[in-house]
């Protein structure tokens, strides 16, 4: 492949453009414009080239050639781009913006993260940038805007590489860019002239967004804007309602991002369960180092280590409890690679050989996993809702046999979290997807029964004071699901003969 090639599996371009990859614009991906759209930077070698993300050129060791983030080619942003605005009406626009950078006190920053919805359509993954995808009149064509911050090497020495607008339109393969400073005059027009608005900025301040400023912004800068939006309102609707129905159906790459994170994160945990533990806090560290040299860029959620009654509390994170022989563990946790998370949950006794009491418990929950999961398949025609009434039914078969009072609602305070949730780019992908429809393939959920027993004496003595969960995260397939977290050994025989 010649070393421009950027954003095609093949390149067309003439030899003689510099090295580094001067990659090409929507419009040209799809009716090629070689005179007004081929750009190039200066004589610069791509070594001496630095942005705000690994790009090819810059972290071969990351990245492949075509690929704008780890795993997803710029080819396949620009086709999500076309697909939303196929699904727009002629001369309406999607409003989006990065997240902003969030701050622990003083200017001391948390690790920033990208929102979902803007890196799915963009792939840019820096704060302060503005995207707008705008259909034609005519409907038969696009316009990709990305504001973005421009370079500034003070700025940069202090705070990190910007990649600029010059990259937005050679790497990031917008059609307009501009200075985010000069957002509310870049964007005016650009409003003013839409038949329809779709973001989900308005409605959803609490996002606290750089564009979102400009709303309340009262100064002279930003009224412009504020205004044009203000008149527009009655023709603004929500984005996420048309993005939820894309992002819910994984393409292959999507699909290969999570099993790796899976893979990685499941050896992780199988290596986790070989060696005996003290504390929580070094489990949970010990898991978090792993994912990343296994290949995943970091955890994908803050992760739950919890010993003994700790596992009763379904969001347990303090991690700063000791853990005991005689005791469980359950570990929640799970690693993210290019932005796609990995989901898992597993409970193991701390000895490394159950009790009677904890295999019998065990089993109930993972013989109730085992069902749900060989559901998860296009042709099994359930929904998410109707898994997790299945789920219920068999814990409380399962529960009858061992003793317990499965009369009326007991099993809602023993099983108290529903079965699954989407997962993707998120660990609770695409909110407000409903779990009442069918399961399609290409669909990736979790799977994760669980129970949860008070130490009280309304329950059979054996099991008080237990928690267990097992959790997968599984693609929905035509046939037969695909376990993307099958890497974490979870029977019973297997756990036990890891430390024996």
């Amino acid at each position: 492949m010649h070393p421009c090639a950027h954003t095609l599996n093949k390149c067309t371009r003439p030899p003689t453009f510099l090295p580094f990859a001067v990659s090409i614009t929507r419009r040209l991906l799809l009716q090629p414009r070689w005179s007004t759209l081929l750009r190039r930077y200066a004589s610069v070698s791509a070594v001496e080239l630095r942005f705000g993300q690994p790009l090819h050129e810059t972290h071969p060791h990351l990245l492949k050639a075509g690929e704008l983030t780890p795993g997803i080619t710029a080819l396949e942003y620009a086709q999500r781009r076309s697909k939303l605005a196929a699904n727009l009406p002629k001369n309406a626009i999607a409003i989006l913006a990065a997240s902003e950078i969030k701050y622990r006190s003083g200017a001391v920053f948390h690790e920033f993260h990208q929102d979902s919805n803007f890196f799915y359509l963009t792939g840019f993954n820096e704060p302060e940038a503005v995207a707008v995808i705008g259909k034609s009149i005519d409907g038969d064509d696009h316009t990709f805007h990305l504001f973005v911050r421009e370079k500034d090497a003070k700025a940069e020495q202090w705070d990190g590489v910007r990649s600029g607008t010059r990259a937005a339109l050679d790497v990031f393969n917008a059609d307009e860019t501009g200075d985010i400073n000069q957002i509310s005059s870049l964007l005016a027009p650009i409003v003013q002239e839409a038949s329809k608005i779709y973001t989900d900025l308005i409605s959803e301040p609490k996002n606290k967004s750089f564009f979102s400023r400009f709303l309340y912004d009262q100064s002279p800068k930003a009224e412009g804007l504020a205004k044009v939006l203000k008149s527009k309102s009655s023709n603004t609707l929500p984005l996420k309602d048309v993005l939820n129905g894309f992002r819910n159906l994984k393409s292959d790459a999507e699909i290969a991002n999570m099993r790796k994170a899976g893979q990685a994160s499941g050896r992780a945990y199988t290596d986790a369960m070989r060696r005996a533990w003290k504390k929580e806090k070094d489990l949970a560290a010990y898991l978090d180092y792993q994912f990343r040299t296994r290949g995943c860029d970091c955890s994908a959620y803050i992760p739950v280590v919890a010993g003994g009654q700790n596992a009763s509390i379904i969001h347990y994170t303090q991690n700063d409890h000791l853990l005991k022989d005689g005791q469980m563990v359950l570990v929640d946790a799970g690693g993210e690679c290019g932005g796609y998370i990995t989901d898992i949950t597993r409970t193991w006794p701390v000895s490394g050989t159950f009790t009677p009491a904890q295999k019998d418990l065990y089993n109930a929950v993972l013989t109730t996993q085992r069902q749900c999961i060989s559901l998860c398949r296009a042709n099994a025609n359930v929904s998410l809702d109707e898994l997790h009434n299945i789920a219920g039914t068999t814990l409380t078969d399962q529960l009858k046999q061992l003793g317990f009072d499965t009369s009326g609602n007991a099993l809602d305070a023993l099983f108290p979290h529903h079965l699954g949730h989407y997962i993707g780019l998120d660990v609770h992908d695409t909110p407000g997807q409903s779990r009442k429809t069918k399961l399609q393939s290409r669909q990736c959920v979790t799977i994760e029964p669980g129970l949860y027993i008070p130490n009280t004496e309304a329950y059979p003595a054996p099991f008080r004071g237990m928690g267990i969960r097992i959790e997968d995260s599984v693609c929905v397939q035509e046939e037969h699901p695909l376990v993307l977290t099958t890497e974490a050994v979870k029977e019973v025989v297997d756990i036990e003969a890891l430390r024996n």
